[in-house]
């Protein structure tokens, strides 16, 4: 059975960092996806997964990421993978929200090391 699923309706909301936002709407051991929300200035810490991949999808607003020293500037209808092993963070510079899809395979359960 397929499941519809909408902010409204999602797993579960919660925030994190600092006044970012994210909807829950796969949640396995295998995969996660999340809608996610970054107001201005916001920046989260540099950080890296052992086991998951993430792929993430701009839907408006411009992430500016930090990947192993690299800057990567991701604009909307624009998405960036990121490997195991990769330190990365992602910031938001501008003056308007950033809105993003974050997918994650397997999910990132205990799967965060901080590096700050």
């Amino acid at each position: 059975m397929e499941s519809l699923f909408s902010k409204e309706n999602c797993l579960s909301q919660y925030p994190w960092g600092d006044g970012c936002h994210s909807w829950n709407f796969v949640d396995s051991d295998a995969l996660s996806v999340k809608q996610e929300l970054m107001p201005p200035t916001a920046v989260e810490k540099l950080h890296y997964h052992e086991h998951a991949t993430q792929f993430f999808f701009v839907l408006s607003g411009t992430a500016i990421f930090v990947v192993d020293g690299q800057v990567i500037l991701v604009k909307p209808q624009q998405g960036l993978e990121i490997r195991p092993g990769q330190k990365h963070r992602i910031s938001n510079h501008a003056e308007t929200d950033l809105k993003f899809i974050l997918y994650s395979h397997p999910s990132t359960k205990n799967d965060r090391i901080d590096c700050e």
